[in-house]
């Protein structure tokens, strides 16, 4: 089983797939030079990029962070503007620093290699790291798969089976139905089990901590994105919007206007911003989707009139269990089912979550969730420019909104007509991602991408 503190991640942007995922396969690369006592014979490591990490390698900064991670940065702890700073060092010319002991010369264009077309064939997310000796021969080669979210899988671990991450817990399920049983069994929430399976793999005082650790950190981050003006990077001119929204809804309050339900867009645009930007967000279950959970979170926290720190804690346990069955069962990744799989996973999750926080039972949690992803089947990752910005930020307003308004529809009826279940809608979810073409599996070969390619050049 997974814990829920497996899916969110904190990091930084602009995505899971293409910066978390590599950052940790260039620390596990170096680390295992170290291991093997490879280092000090190490004078070059060469990185080659397949499939997606290739073709959107460049606007996703992949490059800067599989570089930080050789120099041993953890995406949880590295600071943004450093990964920045030490990528244009290395284009400069600088040597890299392995682990931040060894020093090799690199040459970004000998070094890092963009295989634009060719995908591996076990996943679009691929990267080989080798590493040569003075003779130019191949010391330690290691390829790596970066499966969304921040997780990473060798070619070897594919072939084998992985040991579990975790012990069994004491409530051990696979699926939705298989929890919501459980649920039932026992006469308890969702956020009840999972958190006693939490606190069978650590203690409750540090699920507590943790918890709010990333509260905190989805918190700083819509706060970030309310009060950062400015143009995002990569050349298309993009304006920050948030800070704009925030004036212009706070005014309309004001004046006594009590429609707030777009305050979700805004506090998602407000993430996913920060996000483009290549600051400090959660994976929920993606950074490309990580302005839809803070935003429904951030929504409950300011607006809901019962909401408490423990209707937080719970909202975060159960949005975390919805997304491991499309972790486990299906596939978050947007270069292997596409955005449905990014931002439709996520409004999934804010749906349900913010269902039971506001007092839904657990029939009505499921067709919260349910409906959220069934109206977000076949949804495209087709990013302009190869950049986490259009239509990635709107995507996620759009989602975050919706997810309240699908949890406020489920408690408003008993959802025993609804005829598809979760799990079946999760089936569904990754055979219609499975059946999309590459071009529209973050390639940015197709659709939006290709239809403002022409019209649209990015002024480096």
């Amino acid at each position: 089983m997974l814990s829920i503190f497996d899916l969110f991640k904190i990091g930084i942007g602009p995505s899971s797939s293409h910066t978390i995922g590599p950052m940790l396969a260039g620390r596990g690369f170096a680390l295992s030079l170290q291991q093997q006592d490879l280092l000090a014979a190490t004078v070059r490591v060469q990185v080659e990029l397949f499939g997606s990490l290739a073709l959107t390698g460049e606007g996703h900064g992949t490059v800067g962070a599989v570089l930080a991670g050789l120099e041993g940065a953890c995406p949880d702890t590295v600071e943004p503007a450093h990964v920045q700073t030490r990528c244009a060092e290395l284009t400069a010319g600088a040597d890299l620093r392995l682990l931040g002991q060894q020093a090799v010369t690199f040459d970004l264009v000998r070094d890092v290699l963009a295989h634009k077309g060719i995908f591996l064939p076990r996943h679009p997310n691929a990267l080989t790291v080798s590493a040569l000796d003075s003779q130019g021969m191949t010391l330690f080669s290691q390829t790596y798969y970066s499966i969304g979210g921040g997780f990473i899988c060798t070619e070897e671990e594919f072939d084998s089976p992985r040991a579990a991450p975790h012990a069994l817990p004491p409530y051990y399920y696979t699926t939705a139905n298989e929890l919501f049983c459980i649920c039932q069994r026992e006469n308890k929430s969702i956020a009840q089990i999972v958190l006693e399976n939490e606190i069978f793999w650590r203690s409750e005082a540090e699920v507590i901590s943790r918890l709010g650790t990333i509260t905190e950190t989805m918190r700083a981050a819509v706060e970030r994105g309310c009060y950062s003006e400015g143009i995002l990077p990569g050349g298309y001119g993009v304006r920050r919007r948030a800070p704009n929204l925030l004036r212009k809804l706070s005014g309309l309050q004001a004046m006594g206007r009590r429609d707030l339900s777009l305050w979700p867009m805004l506090y998602a645009f407000a993430v996913a911003e920060e996000n483009a930007c290549g600051g400090r967000v959660v994976t929920a279950p993606t950074m490309g989707a990580a302005g839809v959970v803070p935003a429904v979170l951030m929504y409950y926290s300011n607006f809901y009139p019962h909401a408490t720190e423990q209707g937080q804690h719970d909202f975060l346990l159960t949005a975390g269990a919805i997304g491991l069955f499309y972790k486990r069962n299906a596939s978050i990744s947007g270069a292997e089912v596409g955005c449905q799989g990014e931002v439709g996973v996520a409004c999934s999750m804010a749906a349900g979550a913010y269902c039971a926080v506001t007092g839904g039972n657990l029939k009505q949690v499921e067709v919260a969730a349910e409906i959220a992803m069934e109206h977000n089947l076949g949804l495209t990752c087709d990013p302009v420019g190869g950049l986490v910005q259009i239509p990635c930020i709107e995507r996620n307003g759009v989602a975050a909104e919706r997810a309240v308004s699908c949890a406020q529809l489920s408690l408003l009826e008993d959802g025993r007509q609804r005829l598809i279940s979760l799990d079946k809608v999760i089936d569904v979810m990754y055979r219609t991602g499975l059946d999309l073409q590459s071009h529209y599996k973050e390639t940015s070969l197709g659709g939006l991408a290709e239809a403002m390619g022409a019209a649209c050049t990015p002024n480096r």
